[in-house]
């Protein structure tokens, strides 16, 4: 019976074809066990769910001052990394860098794309940190428990369905509706786009659900059909490309994060097409380069700092034994209206 209380080291050690001090080792994350038996070996616990011994696993093991942070790449290529680079995981690591410092905690990063080469990295991640910081969501929700069980993780943007877990979340769902409402209240749009992140982002489900619902509870508002990017400005100057291609151009395009605006935006003046004039173009997240193209970026502004400080406390929290029921931390979110979406600028406003 995989998980019961009568899985032991010995199961383990039978399966994975090696002796129980190197099941032992493997736990403890002791580095003399060769990279691919300890991948073997986690595989098997895993397939078990094998639980060490919690007494004897706090006896033997060694603190290691170090948390991971793990997210995905979105995106990416050696042509133009600095473009494609998500800044909202540049936040979260100088905000976790900020907690830590002082401290003589250190901080792993590692990057990847989605995928099982990415989720057996980060599960050999475990034997090197004390704890995890999860960006995105990497893994399924039974490989996350498995993982947690053998080191504490806190979710970052994580689905708002965890019940096991830490989660820091932002409030995606109020964000949209309030930016929404300016468009169709304060300026009469109904034609709407939305430009959509991966799937696979729980960020990105929420705002794009959040997107849907306005549109349907608001009179006379239509939605284009939705376009998906992965939060990169590359991915948003290809869905500008598909709503160019299109018979005609919405009244405004939302997108799920300010890169993929701020691609849409370079598309469209490109193309001839005048912002806000013609249409208009929103983001979310508020980062800094939002403020800095032309027109400047109405956005939807989320706390990143304060995920990253919020995650990184409680991860520490969690490390040093705290046994208190999971934390789910949803932050407010709030409207930046700039000129993007036809607004005058501040000075006349």
């Amino acid at each position: 019976n995989q998980g019961s209380f009568m899985t032991t080291v010995y199961d383990v050690a039978r399966l994975a074809g090696v002796s129980t001090a190197t099941v032992s080792r493997v736990v403890r994350g002791s580095d003399l066990v060769h990279p691919e038996t300890r991948e073997r070996v986690i595989e098997v616990i895993e397939q078990l769910g094998f639980v060490p011994d919690g007494s004897a696993q706090g006896l033997s093991r060694r603190r290691k001052d170090i948390i991971g942070l793990v997210a995905l790449e979105r995106g990416l290529d050696e042509i133009d990394i600095e473009r494609d680079s998500l800044l909202f995981v540049d936040q979260i690591v100088h905000a976790a860098e900020a907690v830590l410092r002082g401290s003589e905690c250190s901080l792993l990063l590692s990057f990847g794309r989605s995928g099982e080469p990415f989720q057996r990295r980060v599960r050999s991640l475990s034997g090197k940190v004390d704890g995890l910081l999860m960006a995105e969501e990497v893994m399924s929700a039974d490989q996350l428990h498995a993982l947690a069980r053998r080191v504490p993780i806190v979710l970052i943007a994580g689905p708002r369905t965890e019940r096991e877990l830490d989660v820091v979340a932002v409030d995606n769902a109020s964000g949209i509706r309030a930016l929404i409402a300016h468009l169709t209240g304060a300026h009469g749009y109904r034609r709407l786009c939305f430009i959509s992140g991966p799937p696979d982002s729980p960020d990105a489900q929420e705002r794009l659900t959040a997107f849907s619902q306005m549109v349907h509870d608001t009179p006379g508002c239509a939605g284009d059909p939705v376009i998906h990017g992965d939060f990169s400005e590359a991915s948003g100057s290809a869905a500008a490309q598909v709503v160019l291609g299109r018979p005609s151009l919405p009244e405004a395009v939302a997108c799920a994060n300010d890169q993929m605006a701020i691609g849409v935006l370079r598309e469209f003046q490109q193309a001839g097409i005048r912002v806000p004039g013609a249409v208009a173009v929103t983001g979310f997240d508020d980062i800094y380069p939002s403020r800095m193209v032309d027109p400047p970026l109405t956005t939807v502004g989320q706390p990143l700092r304060e995920l990253g400080t919020l995650a990184t406390q409680q991860l520490l929290t969690r490390i040093n034994g705290s046994a208190l029921p999971p934390l789910a931390e949803v932050l407010p979110t709030h409207l930046v209206i700039r000129a993007s979406c036809g607004c005058p600028p501040p000075a006349t406003r």
